[in-house]
C-alpha cells in the first residue's frame, strides 16, 4: 500500500510531519480540524512538502526520521536545498568534526 510523508507549516509558522496512505483526505482532515491535536490548535495550515513511498511503513520511518530534525534542515528539505541539507546533517561532535582553521 503507497504512503506519504509531508510536512505541513500552520498559522503560527511551525512545522506538522506526518504520515498518510490519502493525503489528499488528510490534509482536508488537518484543515477542518479533524487532523492532529496540534494542527487543529494552529489553523489554518498549509501542505507545503511531500514524498511518495510505495509502502506506508517507509513513509512512516521518514516521519519519524523527519521529526527528529532541526527547524533549519526541514526548511531545507522544503526548498529542496540539498547542499544546505548535506551541511546541515554533517556531526558537529568533537569526535567527528575537524575545525579547518586548526
Amino acid at each position: 500500500m503507497e504512503g506519504y510523508v509531508y510536512i505541513l507549516e500552520c498559522a503560527n509558522g511551525m512545522f506538522y510531519t506526518g504520515s498518510t496512505i490519502n493525503l489528499e483526505r488528510r490534509i482536508a482532515e488537518h484543515q477542518s480540524g479533524k487532523g492532529a491535536n496540534f494542527t487543529k490548535k494552529h489553523l489554518p495550515v498549509e501542505l507545503v512538502y511531500f514524498e511518495k513511498f510505495q509502502r506506508i511503513d517507509k513513509a512512516f520511518y521518514r516521519e519519524k526520521q523527519i521529526q527528529g530534525w532541526s527547524r533549519n534542515k526541514k526548511i531545507a528539505l522544503i526548498n529542496n536545498d540539498y547542499d544546505e541539507l548535506k551541511k546541515l546533517s554533517e556531526c558537529k561532535n568533537d569526535s567527528h568534526y575537524k575545525n579547518d582553521n586548526e
